[in-house]
């Protein structure tokens, strides 16, 4: 994958010198890996839009061809519309176009990863981010996290027929297929045909604020088959469409940047402009009665102003019965500095106890290259989970695995920011990485000042 990167990305180089920017680059290299990824899946498409009929072209009636391509492509029915919709073509030299074709043919994508093209497009993220000193964090969940977190939550749609799955800041996709490869792998690849077709276009849904990304999660689904929605909107801001599901899995965009304002909506219990929180709101309005969730939040999350009313109504609705304190380094190189967590909860029952796996203290940062983050590191805490989504399933404390009543939480004013091992990894000089203690610092200040601005408006008014 880091060689097919640098491979895209150092024709993206060549294509700048021509004034194609790294945005409208990648945004035609997703529309061309679809359609070399549905031509190695077999994946029906139009007349003439297909794979090897591009290929053939050349010069300026291969510009005409890729034109008419994606202008049929947008006006299909469904997802595959949606996926085209306003694509137009941005390499106006033929031999750019041309050169990229070939580039793409090289190799056999569907071979690499159940979700390269996922993985190909962060990838160019991650590298234009350390360019442009962008960060692309909203884009990226670690894949061996997102398995983790599917293979304790069991999202089996076998079970009712009605069951869904959603993720409200959905990206490039990424919970949704492995969601649905978890079932696959479960049933053997083998589903009776009215089942397959129910939960191919009826299970999995996802939300996302940027349409770069959301076309991404379409065709990454849509290459596996599954035909359910994926909606471009403003999951806080914008209107409740009133869906509700059986499982949620999200990792919320982190920051601060653009929550400026509380959002307006009946069904927050707790006002506030922390996004972070808000979609912990809006998950559990989402959530059917008896429905699940795993939500992956900052360390600051767990503690900042707001957070005690949020959490202490949420656990007289629903069983937050799991925190896991990720590692550090889960999620470099787009965040670096950030430490993060995921919750899990049951809506419906009232939180008797939380129990809380510190996969955090004691442990080596990770990082890209020398230490990457692998599924084997999240064994431990899976077996610590046990076997049941909700969390009901017997378990044994041990050191890092500790539980918390009620009243315990209680007396610590609702902030699950609950640590007890004694981290040794931060007894040398340095304490913490300085970009660690800056991001910190800068997130804290941010949450503070937008604390601030809310107060200013409720005087005003």
């Amino acid at each position: 994958m880091n060689n097919l990167g640098q491979k895209l990305w150092n024709f993206c180089n060549i294509l700048r010198h021509d004034g194609v920017d790294y945005g409208d680059y990648i945004e035609q290299l997703t529309y061309l890996l679809f359609l070399k990824m549905a031509d190695e899946r077999g994946t029906a498409l139009p007349a003439r839009c297909d794979w090897p009929t591009l290929r053939a072209q050349a010069g300026t009636d291969l510009l005409d061809h890729y034109a008419l391509t994606l202008a049929t492509l947008q006006r299909q029915p469904g997802m595959l519309g949606k996926m085209y919709s306003q694509a137009m073509p941005r390499l106006a030299n033929p031999q750019n176009l041309k050169r990229l074709i070939n580039l793409i043919d090289e190799d056999d994508w569907t071979a690499l990863d159940v979700d390269v093209k996922g993985e190909a497009f962060e990838d160019l993220l991650e590298r234009s981010a350390n360019e442009g000193k962008k960060g692309a964090g909203q884009y990226f969940t670690p894949r061996p996290l997102i398995r983790s977190v599917v293979r304790v939550m069991r999202p089996d749609p076998r079970v009712r027929p009605d069951f869904t799955l959603c993720d409200p800041a959905c990206g490039t996709g990424g919970f949704l297929v492995a969601a649905y490869e978890w079932l696959m792998h479960e049933s053997g690849g083998k589903l009776d045909r009215d089942a397959a077709r129910r939960i191919k276009a009826q299970t999995y849904f996802g939300y996302e604020l940027v349409a770069r990304p959301a076309r991404l999660a379409m065709m990454n689904l849509f290459l596996h088959g599954v035909t359910s929605d994926v909606f471009i909107g403003d999951t806080i801001y914008g209107r409740f469409d009133g869906r509700l599901y059986d499982c949620i899995l999200a990792n919320p965009p982190f920051g601060t940047k653009g929550a400026n304002q509380a959002p307006d909506r009946d069904d927050f219990m707790v006002t506030t402009t922390n996004k972070q929180l808000n979609f912990v709101q809006h998950i559990h309005t989402a959530l059917k009665r008896g429905g699940r969730a795993a939500i992956v939040l900052p360390d600051n999350v767990l503690f900042e102003a707001k957070a005690a009313e949020v959490f202490e109504d949420l656990m007289k609705h629903a069983n937050l019965h799991t925190i896991l304190r990720l590692p550090r380094g889960t999620f470099t190189p787009y965040a670096q500095g950030v430490k993060a967590n995921v919750i899990f909860l049951q809506k419906g029952p009232a939180t008797e106890a939380t129990y809380i796996y510190d996969a955090r203290a004691n442990v080596e940062g990770f990082t890209k290259k020398d230490r990457p983050l692998t599924d084997a590191f999240f064994a431990p805490f899976e077996a610590a989970f046990g076997p049941d989504p909700d969390g009901r399933a017997p378990r044994a404390e041990g050191e890092r695995f500790r539980r918390f009543s009620r009243a315990e939480i209680e007396q610590r004013e609702y902030k699950l920011d609950i640590t007890w091992l004694k981290d040794d990894t931060l007894d040398d000089d340095a304490r913490a990485e300085p970009l660690e203690l800056a991001t910190e610092a800068i997130h804290a200040l941010e949450t503070t000042v937008l604390e601030l601005k809310a107060i200013v408006k409720l005087l005003e008014a």
